[in-house]
């Protein structure tokens, strides 16, 4: 049964990838705007199970993943500027925060889904490392307004969860869901 990414990342098509041989990848056209009242777990939830329901066709399966950082009981969404991004950091400077992924799977119409949560301790960061890391472009379409695989991986002082959760896809969860639905895995 052919496997549809519903990811427009390429980060979560570069951790596929170490699961799987072969997929195929699409766009999902779903609102991702949080719903009054929801919490970041939900939400999270909700985005993966859309996103794989929206690219599930008949015979086919599709993965959706969705990842947000809470801080403070906060959603830190993708920032829409360099002054929101250069917001995002300052809050998460000196702190730690939560980084939510969920992963939803569909087959067919049957949806199973799975929540990983990472711990994440940023070192307390100065005005002028804030303003040079903006200009790396790295805080763009990322939740918080960092990407731990680039160079704010050298911010993280702590870590306690899944280091691909951060990333966008829990690989270990990934495979659990992948290998409960009989999807041939690259190493079983």
């Amino acid at each position: 049964m052919p496997l549809t990414l519903a990811s427009s990342s390429p980060r979560r098509r570069e951790l596929l990838s170490i699961l799987l041989s072969h997929f195929e990848v699409a766009n999902p056209d779903i609102d991702e705007t949080p719903k009054h009242g929801e919490s970041p777990d939900h939400y999270v939830m909700r985005l993966a199970k859309e996103k794989a329901r929206s690219c599930a066709g008949d015979g086919s399966i599709s993965l959706g993943a969705d990842t947000t950082v809470v801080c403070e009981g906060q959603i830190l969404g993708k920032p829409a500027d360099i002054g929101a991004a250069r917001s995002l950091l300052e809050q998460l400077s000196g702190n730690t925060h939560m980084v939510l992924t969920g992963v939803g799977l569909a087959v067919g119409s049957q949806i199973t889904s799975r929540l990983t949560v990472t711990r994440v301790t940023f070192a307390r960061l100065l005005p002028k490392t804030i303003e040079e890391y903006l200009q790396t472009d790295e805080a763009r379409d990322k939740a918080g307004a960092y990407g731990i695989q680039g160079y704010a991986g050298a911010f993280v002082e702590r870590i306690e969860g899944s280091y691909s959760g951060v990333v966008g896809l829990p690989l270990y969860e990934t495979r659990q869901l992948l290998a409960e639905a009989g999807v041939t895995l690259r190493h079983g």
